[in-house]
Order: C-alpha cells, then structure tokens, then sequence
C-alpha cells in the first residue's frame, strides 16, 4: 500500500464522495457482546465516525455501505484509494464480493460472509491518501485467515467497511489501536 499526504501518486477516479456516504451505517462491537459505541454521521467534508471505543469484551467501531445492488463492476481498475482524517489510527478496510454460483466458501461462511482486507494506518494530522491494490487484499472471515482457496472478485463487490479494531487477525492485535474518544473523516474513496 503506497501512502502520502500530498497529490495522489495515481490517476484516479472518485466513486464514493460525501454525497454517496448519506446510507452508510455504524456497526460495532456491540453485535457481539461489547460496549463501544460510535455513530457515523454526513458532514461537509465526508462521512465522520465519532464516539467511544471500549477495548474490553469487543473492541472496534466501524462504519459500512449498504449493500450495493447492482453491484459494482471495479474489475477495470487495480485498486481502491481512501481519503481519510484518521489521527494517528492503523484502520481496516475491508470489501465484500458477491459469488455468482453456490460453492464450498458459501456453504463455510455464508453469501457475503467473506471479507477482503488490507491495513490502513493514518497520519495523526492531516489526510492520508491510501491506494490499496486488489492483489494486496487478504481474505478473512471474523479475522480469523481463510483456509480454502478463494478469488478476489473485482468485478462484484457488493459492500466497502472501514474499521478501527483491535485486532488484525484473530491471534495479531492492530499496532494501531487506541481505545477512548475516537473521529475520523473519511474523505471519499477512489479506484485507480
């Protein structure tokens, strides 16, 4: 992942600015039993996530995007650009892929339930810029690392979330987590 605080080091095409961010939602921990919680909200620059991260019993905050329907077709690109105001923070980016045929990695983890991530860690004042290349994306499902082969679908995402968690993977802790008070800007996203 190339990063900088100056002009993008990639042409780029804007697909999600502060317009498109109005159905984005919050999800955090407390799906599983933690106590964080934070709201993402429009503001004029972009999506802004705010509240309290409680590392004990979950810890994360997120915010996602609906469900894309159709999905989108990113399959003429090499990778995603995030524009974000993240104090400091390493965050996960994560994408979802729609799978055309019923196969062994829905029966293991459901439709959707695979997730692609790459880390993002933030500058602790201004924007970074972030290019994430497809081929750089892991596979995970609940960060545990996939066993069973699977393929990166450009051309059928169908869902973006970004995450500020303590966990990496499920037995590597993010090196950039920071419980308490937490916003963070997300700017807009690119493909390039």
């Amino acid at each position: 992942m190339n990063k900088s605080n100056g002009h993008p080091l990639v042409s780029e095409k804007v697909i999600v600015d502060s317009i498109d961010f109005s159905s984005w939602s919050s999800l955090n921990d407390t799906i599983m039993g933690g106590s964080s919680c934070a709201n993402c909200y429009m503001s004029p620059n972009g999506l802004t996530l705010k509240g309290q991260l409680v590392e004990k019993g979950g810890g994360f905050v997120s915010c996602r995007s609906p469900v894309f329907n159709p999905h989108l077709d990113l399959s003429s690109f090499n990778g995603i650009q995030l524009h974000i105001d993240g104090a400091g923070r390493t965050f996960k980016f994560a994408i979802t892929c729609k799978y055309a045929f019923r196969n062994i990695r829905e029966i293991l983890y459901g439709d959707g339930g695979i997730s692609w991530i790459a880390s993002v860690p933030t500058m602790i004042s201004g924007t970074t810029i972030a290019n994430i290349c497809f081929d750089e994306l892991e596979p995970t499902i609940r960060a545990r690392s996939i066993d069973v082969p699977c393929e990166f679908r450009s051309e059928a995402i169908i869902r973006f979330q970004l995450l500020h968690s303590k966990f990496w993977m499920i037995d590597q802790l993010n090196p950039g987590f920071q419980a308490g008070s937490i916003e963070m800007l997300f700017r807009s996203i690119r493909v390039f």
